[in-house]
């Protein structure tokens, strides 16, 4: 019976294994997309109603939200009745125009209230949005 020889190969000292590197930087690419939060922004979930006549506003505007469930939002932040009217007396916020987007479910009572309220407090540019009916 005759047994074959091995020969060990050397390695050189230059020459670098990239299996490993391989390795590595792939669990690194795997830990790092299941570490990260995916974070949204939360929003406010409004069907606005659609329009023929409908301009761009390119203001700053105050804007006032109002949900199906009439819901009111000042800028992104719920708000009742009363802080909206202590926010409006406000001397500063008499010269900012306003946008109201409502929902398209939403009370025309509760958005009547909302344009009532800024009129009486001297607010002259009160704007309602809508979507452009293409």
């Amino acid at each position: 019976m005759r047994f074959r020889q091995h020969l060990k190969l050397e390695k050189s000292p230059r020459q670098i294994d990239i299996a490993p590197l391989i390795d590595v930087i792939f669990q690194l690419l795997i830990f790092f997309m299941l570490s990260s939060s995916f974070t949204f922004q939360s929003g406010i979930n409004v069907k606005l109603p659609k329009a023929v006549t409908s301009d761009v506003i390119k203001d700053e505007n105050m804007i006032i939200t109002i949900t199906s469930e009439n819901v009111t939002y000042l800028n992104g932040k719920i708000v009742s009745t009363k802080e909206l009217e202590e926010i409006l007396k406000n001397p500063i916020n008499k010269n900012r125009p306003i946008l109201i987007k409502s929902d398209r479910r939403a009370s025309v009572g509760r958005i009547v209230d909302i344009w009532d309220l800024c009129r009486n407090y001297g607010i002259e540019r009160v704007n309602i949005a809508t979507n452009q009916d293409n």
